[in-house]
């Protein structure tokens, strides 16, 4: 299998081990919708390619890391699109989960799937206990406070926020999980990993606020203009189109510049490159439909 088809297994016995007979059938749907079929998983990718890189020799504990990512994610998803925050009634070109299945099921299945996040990493432990607490204590601050994407959406409650705090929070802190984590998992220094993830998660941000800003909602399979209409910090709104097309790039050479020296170098950042050609292609096409 490749890599998207081991995710995807590994996040289907994820969400299987969790649902048996008993389990009311509109949540276990609910769940089903909000995790399958995903998005780019570029975080898991991320987290598994910096293990690869770093040489880890727990293979299975940096599958659980990179899972665990991805749930939260899709939680965060979840929750992002409910009335109370964004109120969008569309997520990866089909309805969201609340359109599709009620407000009280897109709450209770994007708080099962923060939970399930962590009894997948806690099912994995017995690789290494020492790197499991790390990992537990680097993807729990990548989701609360002070700096988490719970910190992050709680920016949007308040009246004025800086632009770059407001990104790292709600966008940065699980791509700098993501490169952490890898290292994390492979058993070495996960400190120095900070700034690659730092910089892929600003890229990323950019590239959402520029196909927010100007993208074309079939092709982004989610609404646009929302940052706009609800009033949100956008980066394109700051800057402009074309300065902000020039950050999206600046941004991704830094993040490859920032890999730190290991064993997978040349492969970390080749990956790096596809995974960034994948969003920045996206935000051309998506500006050129518009």
């Amino acid at each position: 299998m490749d890599i998207d088809q081991q995710i995807d297994a590994a996040l289907r016995q994820a969400v299987d081990s969790s649902l048996d007979e008993k389990t009311p059938s509109g949540l276990a749907a609910a769940i089903e919708h909000a995790v399958f079929p995903g998005g780019h998983r570029i975080r898991p990718r991320i987290c598994l390619a910096v293990a690869r890189a770093a040489g880890t020799n727990t293979p299975e504990l940096a599958m659980a890391a990179a899972i665990s990512l991805e749930l939260l994610h899709c939680a965060s998803l979840v929750h992002d699109d409910m009335p109370c925050f964004d109120d969008a009634a569309v997520r990866r070109g089909r309805p969201s989960v609340h359109a599709a299945f009620g407000e009280p099921l897109a709450l209770l299945a994007g708080d099962a799937l923060i939970i399930l996040s962590f009894q997948v990493l806690a099912a994995a432990a017995a690789s290494s206990l020492q790197r499991f607490k790390t990992l537990t204590e680097l993807i729990g601050s990548s989701v609360g406070l002070p700096r988490g994407i719970v910190a992050g959406q709680a920016w949007e409650c308040e009246t004025s926020v800086d632009l770059d705090t407001y990104h790292c929070a709600k966008t940065g802190a699980l791509f700098a999980a993501s490169t952490m984590t890898g290292a994390a998992a492979a058993g070495v220094a996960h400190e120095e990993w900070l700034l690659m993830g730092k910089y892929l998660g600003r890229a990323y941000q950019v590239a959402d606020d520029l196909l927010d800003h100007g993208g074309d909602a079939e092709l982004v399979g989610k609404p646009t203009g929302n940052d706009l209409r609800l009033g949100r910090p956008n980066y394109v709104s700051d800057v402009g189109v074309v300065a902000a097309n020039k950050k999206l790039r600046e941004l991704v050479a830094l993040a490859e510049q920032s890999i730190p020296d290991c064993a997978g170098r040349n492969e970390l950042v080749a990956e790096v490159r596809r995974e960034s050609a994948a969003f920045i292609s996206l935000t051309t096409r998506s500006l050129e439909a518009a």
